[in-house]
């Protein structure tokens, strides 16, 4: 009997979403609205996602524009913005907030490569975890007489198989952000 390696595969692939969406908050020096993607503002006492409550649109290659839906939230934007430590600088008038991008210095760039490789590393720490469960699924199937010894085997194979490139796609992921 074969393994069903169905939900070990989307667990597989929901962690490389993860660490694709991870990489879009990294800032490399051009603006880009994801990087505001994990904003939550307080907005009429519950705090809401920057998107549901105004727009975001791109001014240049170092700022944005967010335009609020109602006026009297510009306040709540901008400290929510300051407060989520982004590296930007931010500024506000009477009609929405600018987040502006400043110049990545050598120094900002050796930092973002280090929060590069750390999201790595949790996200292999992930799949790792998920083909220990595996094993363990495989090894207590295989000991209450659901798969023969040799089934055991080639789940084992075809497991570290899957490993092997998950982690070689997270990092070709982690390498482009790097050059990026």
């Amino acid at each position: 009997m074969a393994y069903d390696f169905k939900s070990f595969t989307q667990k597989i692939d929901d962690t490389k979403e993860w660490l694709r969406n991870e990489f879009t908050g990294i800032r490399t020096g051009q603006a880009s609205p994801a990087i505001l993607d994990s904003v939550k503002v307080d907005s009429y006492g519950s705090l809401m996602p920057l998107n549901q409550v105004g727009s975001v649109t791109v001014e240049g290659a170092k700022s944005l524009y967010v335009t609020p839906w109602d006026a009297s939230q510009i306040k709540n934007i901008e400290k929510a913005i300051t407060d989520a430590d982004l590296g930007v600088s931010v500024g506000a008038d009477e009609k929405g907030v600018r987040v502006s991008f400043p110049d990545l210095t050598t120094e900002r760039r050796d930092q973002l490569k280090k929060v590069v490789g750390s999201k790595l590393e949790d996200a292999r720490v992930a799949i790792r975890h998920e083909r220990d469960a595996v094993w363990s699924d495989i090894q207590k199937k295989q000991k209450d007489g659901e798969m023969s010894e040799d089934d055991k085997f080639r789940a084992k194979e075809e497991m570290e198989k899957k490993v092997q490139e998950a982690n070689k796609e997270l990092q070709d992921l982690a390498t482009t952000k790097d050059k990026e």
